[in-house]
């Protein structure tokens, strides 16, 4: 066996996906969708957490979806994300009224 082959055996293996996680660019516009218990005001309570973190966060584009029983709701919208840490806030407020059960 070649001395080179042996060399490249006994490095680790790392590809390219492993070793990178996607990275986002911001300022940008970020898709999220947001599951809860279905309710009347559940897309109301949904807007207003969401505009507390993008003062331009437009529900013109809202999109509401009602789980095949009638017993979730899915609410489907894009805010303009300035960072990571303005992303992680709004899950954490979400997810912090007991009514959201999954944001994607």
């Amino acid at each position: 066996m070649k001395e080179k082959s042996l060399r490249d055996l006994r490095q680790p293996v790392t590809t390219q996906s492993a070793s990178k996680s996607p990275v986002i660019t911001f300022p940008c516009d970020y898709p999220i969708k947001v599951v809860g218990d279905a309710a009347e005001d559940f897309a109301a309570t949904v807007c207003q957490i969401v505009t507390r973190h993008d003062a331009t966060f437009d529900a013109g584009g809202l999109e509401v979806v009602a789980s095949r029983n009638g017993r979730f709701q899915s609410v489907r919208l894009t805010l303009r994300a300035t960072g990571e840490t303005q992303i992680k806030a709004l899950f954490a407020e979400l997810k912090a009224t007991g009514r959201v059960h999954m944001v994607v």
